[in-house]
């Protein structure tokens, strides 16, 4: 079985434009326009009947500062999801610092990290759900599928909470070392370890890392060097001595 992987991206556009008024000291009234950009890929999908629609989007979380592009993959499990990690072919670097990873970086239809900011104020304006899509260098496709993900604040170094292994089959990877960990980057080192800084190696890079040892720091590390050390990894995907060729990210309202 063979792998490609073709995305064609297009601006899709889904806003309200809401008119308002603002009354000056004389009581006369200036109209103005203001859009009401989607909170995520779910809500676009049910407000502007993008049912078959992939592409990029503006989109507006609550509290958000301001609109900010993402992903949108409206075919797989009924669509509605918010993708804000891919590895397709590792001609994007990884192996960035701390602010890259908090803004963000890549295409949006290629490789990408959408940025832990955008992913915080997404995660906490509801309760999302996580799916992950695997295709390894065989062509053999698996996902894993979790009730929960959310990550916390730049002040709690966007520490991961994820719950509730559903569906998949690619196995639970993810709510063993890797849960309730802080995030690092080579620049960051927040791991449990006080002996070893992980993320500083480029075969791991930025990721959730906990473990107290060098053997048992993660289940899974899914921005690390492409094909470099069996990375990315994911531990109880099948046939985990096969490379992983694709990975992508994805969240949705639970």
């Amino acid at each position: 079985m063979s792998f490609q992987l073709g995305i064609v991206s297009i601006l899709l556009l889904c806003w309200r434009i809401d008119f308002v008024y603002s009354e000056n000291v004389d009581s006369s009234y200036i109209f103005y326009q203001r859009p009401v950009y989607p909170r995520d890929c779910k809500e676009a999908r049910d407000s502007c009947n993008m049912q078959s629609s992939n592409g990029v989007i503006m989109i507006k979380p609550d509290g958000y500062h301001e609109p900010f592009e993402v992903y949108c993959d409206h075919e797989v499990d009924s669509g509605g999801w918010t993708v804000f990690q891919r590895r397709v072919d590792g001609s994007v670097n990884f192996f960035v610092d701390w602010e890259d990873y908090k803004n963000g970086f890549g295409p949006l239809n290629h490789e990408h990290w959408l940025g832990n900011e955008k992913i915080f104020s997404l995660t906490n304006q509801r309760r999302y759900a996580l799916r992950i899509d695997f295709v390894n260098s065989l062509g053999d496709p698996y996902f894993a599928k979790y009730d929960f993900f959310s990550i916390d604040n730049e002040i709690n170094n966007y520490r991961l909470t994820v719950e509730g292994y559903s569906d998949g089959d690619a196995g639970d990877s993810l709510t063993g070392y890797n849960n309730n960990e802080n995030f690092s980057t080579r620049d960051r080192d927040n791991d449990d370890d006080p002996n070893y800084h992980y993320a500083l190696n480029d075969d791991n890079s930025a990721w959730w890392y906990g473990g107290n040892d060098y053997y048992n720091y993660a289940d899974s590390v899914l921005n690390g060097g492409y094909h470099q050390r069996n990375k990315p990894f994911w531990e109880t995907l099948p046939h985990s001595y096969v490379n992983i060729q694709y990975t992508e990210m994805k969240i949705r309202p639970a």
